[in-house]
């Protein structure tokens, strides 16, 4: 029997199908990373049930309060790292996720190379990319963001696979997707994570790899406790 998760996950599932047959995009594939940040694990064992593998937390503590008991049951999820990451949390963060989406600082690069080292685990990550210049935002500047990703793979060791951006609120997104594809193609990486609930067809049109939906999905949020 069809669950609302199952029939959300499928609609969203679908509309990436048509986004991506109807651009054209260059990935052969577009990843959803469902957005699962502030719901408890009660609710995203639906969306497992249905199928869905690859989760985007924002904070490490709340991931660890759920995710292992959630990967015994269901042991082949891939979990994304997709909230700023402050270094002290460096180690937890290597230890239970599978892929960093929030590179965005050299001090953050350098930890996360010798905790990747010491765990044995050597994780896909992205860099973060400032797209907007906005002050509230973290990311790297567009400007910086090639060099620095040299200097991620070269000095640090780092596997960086793409950029990740989240463009400004209120104004079209296309044109802050484009750039990040462009910076992509100058920096050598194949993914792109850009697009979310509200514009991840946009991002598709554009060339993402890989889309974070989460209220599409899940619902409205609820409130923080």
């Amino acid at each position: 029997m069809d669950t609302p998760a199952a029939e959300n996950l499928a609609a969203i599932r679908e509309r990436i199908a048509r986004a991506h047959e109807r651009f054209g995009a260059p990935p052969e594939a577009v990843s959803l990373v469902a957005v699962s940040k502030t719901f408890e694990a009660e609710a995203i064992v639906p969306f497992l049930e249905a199928g869905q593998r690859v989760f985007g937390e924002n904070r490490v503590q709340e991931a660890q309060a759920k995710w292992p008991g959630l990967r015994e049951r269901f042991p082949d999820v891939e979990l994304h790292l997709i909230g700023p990451l402050q270094t002290n949390k460096a180690r937890e963060a290597v230890a239970l996720f599978d892929v960093i989406e929030t590179v965005d600082r050299e001090k953050l690069a350098g930890i996360l190379a010798a905790e990747m080292l010491q765990a044995g685990r050597k994780l896909p990550c992205f860099v973060q990319v400032n797209i907007g210049l906005e002050e509230q935002k973290a990311g790297i500047a567009p400007a910086e963001t090639v060099a620095f990703v040299v200097r991620c793979r070269d000095v640090h060791g780092l596997d960086v696979v793409g950029l990740m951006c989240i463009p400004p609120d209120g104004v079209p997104p296309g044109p802050y997707f484009a750039q990040l594809a462009e910076l992509g193609r100058q920096a050598g990486v194949a993914r792109l994570s850009m697009g979310m609930s509200g514009d991840f067809e946009v991002g598709i049109a554009m060339g993402a790899s890989d889309v974070r939906v989460g209220s599409a999905l899940f619902g409205h949020r609820p409130p923080p406790k």
